[in-house]
This record gives C-alpha cells, sequence and structure tokens, in this order.
C-alpha cells in the first residue's frame, strides 16, 4: 500500500504538531470505493474498512478517535475507545488523533501556537451555519489570536450550488457573507464559497490565522465527492500531538 499522494498540510504549527489529509489511494476497497475509504457507514466492506483504518495506524502510529457526524456542532473531547456522535473533537493528549472525515463538506485542523492543544471539525454548510467552527474555538478553550487553523480539501466555489436558504443561513448572522455568494444558473440558485464562508466566521471570533483552502474535492479526482458520486468512501483530515 502507498500513501505516495496523501496530503501534509502547509500550516506554521508548531513542530509537535502533525497532520495529514489521506486521498483514495493506499487502500484496499474495490469499486466504488477504491482504494482508502474510511467510512463504515457507506456501504463499503467492513473488513475493508477495518483494513484501511489499521493501516492508518501503522504509517502514523497515532490512535484515532472517530466520529458519528451528524452535521450538527458538538465537540467532545476525543476518545480512540468511543465513537461519539459529534461533528468535532479536541485533545490535549499526545498521540490521539482529532479526525473529520469528509466527501465535499470543509474538515477544519486547529491546534494552538504552543502546540498543547489540537482539534479537527467537520463542516458541511449546516454545521458550519449552525456554528460548529466557533464550538471548536470554545472547546479548545484558548485564546482565539493564539489558535491556528488548516482548511482542507472541500467543495470548491465553481461547483458548490446551493439554494436561497443556504445564502440566508449565513447572511442572516453575518451580513459580510453575501460576498461568499454568487448567482447560479438556475433561477434562486446560487454558487457559494464554503473557504471564505469558513474564514468569515472564524474572524468573527478572533481568529485569523488561517491557513489552507482552494482545493475542490469535486474537480479533484484524488479525493471522494458526495456530488460527483453519492455512493462513495470518505476521506480523513487528521491532526494529533506528537508523543
Amino acid at each position: 500500500m502507498t500513501t505516495h499522494d496523501w496530503l501534509i498540510p502547509d500550516w506554521p504549527a508548531p513542530a509537535n504538531v502533525r497532520a495529514c489529509v489521506t486521498t483514495r489511494s493506499g487502500g484496499v476497497s474495490v469499486a466504488p470505493f477504491d482504494t482508502f475509504n474510511l467510512g463504515d457507514h457507506v456501504g463499503d466492506d467492513p473488513a475493508a474498512v477495518v483494513a484501511n483504518r489499521g493501516h492508518l495506524l501503522e504509517v502514523f502510529g497515532c490512535r484515532p478517535a472517530w466520529l458519528r457526524q451528524v452535521h450538527g456542532i458538538c465537540v467532545v473531547e476525543a476518545n480512540p475507545a468511543q465513537v461519539a456522535e459529534a461533528d468535532g473533537n479536541w485533545t490535549a493528549t499526545p498521540g490521539v488523533a482529532c479526525t473529520a472525515m469528509t466527501a465535499d463538506c470543509l474538515p477544519a485542523l486547529f491546534c494552538d501556537r504552543a502546540g498543547t492543544r489540537v482539534a479537527a471539525a467537520h463542516a458541511g454548510w449546516r454545521g458550519l451555519a449552525g456554528g460548529v467552527l466557533e464550538a471548536t474555538v470554545r472547546a479548545l478553550d484558548v485564546a482565539p489570536e493564539e489558535l491556528l487553523v488548516w482548511l482542507g480539501p472541500a467543495i470548491g466555489p465553481q461547483a458548490f450550488e446551493v439554494g436561497a436558504e443556504v445564502r440566508e443561513a449565513f447572511v442572516g448572522r453575518h451580513a459580510d457573507a453575501k460576498c461568499a455568494f454568487v448567482p447560479g444558473i438556475a433561477p434562486g440558485k446560487f454558487m457559494a464559497d464554503i473557504y471564505q464562508l469558513a474564514r468569515i466566521r472564524l474572524a468573527a471570533v478572533g481568529v485569523t490565522a488561517v491557513s489552507g483552502g482552494g482545493l475542490c474535492t469535486y474537480g479533484d479526482p484524488r479525493f471522494y465527492s458526495y456530488r460527483r458520486s453519492a455512493r462513495t468512501g470518505r476521506f480523513v483530515s487528521l491532526v494529533w500531538l506528537q508523543p
């Protein structure tokens, strides 16, 4: 198995903070989940998912804390022994990896400048509008100016078509969110920039050291994309403190 095209985030994190984003390659799942699917809820062979997750542990040596994501705003302390129903987790324990599984939704990785805490958040539009990023900031219990954030691969603004109700969910909270929407081709539709929306939400709570953004899961075949193919796998963005 290979990890040659997995991504290492380019962000100014402390040396003891490690992070990675997996891709479709490096695993044992067969089509349409080929090959490194990590989602156990998408219809893939459970044995293949177990093997893929085991390989992740072999490569990095960290213990991932998996979540049952529900497009909400609950953020919990990461616990590798328990699959919590939440859309974000944080830890101050070295060797425990916070995770966000996605296939178009936005994964956001967090750490503090001192390298003592990390977190991961899964932000679809519902979670983003509801405040999952803000909830992650609160859970970390660190001054916002001491936080660093990296935005991972998500559906890009040329592919993310939404209805007026989605636009209103953001603009109703932050008027400057208008700039993240442009009219779509179809009447009443808009093209949304989820990266810009995330930066607006983070800036509103004082987090301005934000890196990443710009990789489109829909257009980049390295990644799973639910909009491109509804029956598909999930890749993971993970962050941990090196023991």
